[in-house]
């Protein structure tokens, strides 16, 4: 048998340290080549096996900006936690809040006059809204009750009373900022009317025509009321003026807000216009006299 037997592949693994798989024989590799390529196949499979990184976005730089000095300062007051104060509009209950209480005078009144007609009226119209001290009865310097400034004011209040027989018409016209204030007054004037009536004259919950009927019916010596429901009854002839001798106006008194009778808009509005109308003139007649109470 001259045939030569092809050596088996592992045998020539076996002596020559080198891998060949089958089918292939140690002459078909070079010196290191089939340890090369098993470093390399593994490391690429290694490589496959790492997941990708995406690389992340490079996070833009703020562009500068030069700041005001507006912007700087509301930045230091952010920083600092500070909220910058507002303003805020006076209310009259502040200012009469820091004033001390002083008693009304005549020349309060008169001054009150001037500042809403200065503008509005001529020299002879302001002329004739002018009232002399005459017509005008004793502040109160508040220390009195109203009982008792009444009795001051009115020391024979019992023969004026009784004298008074008109229909419609009262002697005593008290003018109030509001109705709550009128039943104040009211309760506590119990000392001075004696036997003299007094009515409410005053819009809350009481009709005018129900006012106008009591009026024309009976013999009231005492009114009470706002000067808005008295301007309605006086213009629609259901509160006649014949009879009255005396108007006090509840001058001194503050409400919860220390707002006083000429401190509200409205009642400033409405209690000028009744004087303007109709008291100021039966004043200058002498037949009326003012008090502030």
């Amino acid at each position: 048998m001259g045939d030569t037997l092809e050596e088996p592949w592992w045998e020539a693994r076996r002596r020559g340290g080198g891998h060949s798989g089958p089918g292939r024989t140690p002459t078909d590799l070079s010196d290191g080549e089939s340890l090369e390529e098993d470093a390399d196949t593994s490391k690429a499979t290694r490589k496959s096996e790492k997941p990708k990184l995406v690389p992340s976005k490079k996070r833009k730089e703020p562009a500068e900006c030069v700041l005001t000095a507006e912007k700087e300062a509301s930045k230091v007051k952010n920083e600092t936690g500070v909220k910058p104060k507002r303003r805020r509009k006076k209310k009259i209950s502040d200012i009469l809040a820091k004033s001390s209480p002083k008693p009304g005078v005549p020349e309060d009144l008169q001054k009150l006059l001037n500042e809403h007609f200065g503008a509005k009226r001529s020299v002879i119209e302001l002329e004739e809204l002018k009232l002399s001290d005459a017509c005008f009865l004793p502040a109160n310097d508040l220390t009195h009750s109203f009982s008792s400034y009444l009795k001051a004011i009115c020391p024979k209040w019992a023969k004026i009373r009784k004298n008074h027989t008109e229909k419609k018409s009262v002697v005593i016209l008290i003018i109030c900022s509001s109705a709550l204030r009128c039943l104040e007054l009211i309760r506590s004037m119990a000392a001075f009317k004696g036997e003299g009536k007094v009515m409410k004259l005053f819009a809350k919950h009481i009709k005018i025509q129900e006012q106008v009927k009591k009026l024309e019916q009976s013999v009231i010596h005492v009114g009470v009321g706002t000067p808005g429901r008295i301007k309605a009854l006086v213009e629609q002839d259901g509160l006649s003026l014949k009879s009255l001798k005396y108007v006090i106006l509840d001058w001194n008194w503050r409400d919860q807000k220390l707002r006083r009778l000429i401190d509200i808009p409205e009642i400033r509005k409405e209690t000028i216009e009744l004087l303007e109308t109709r008291v100021i003139k039966l004043c200058r007649e002498d037949s009326v006299k003012l008090g502030l109470f």
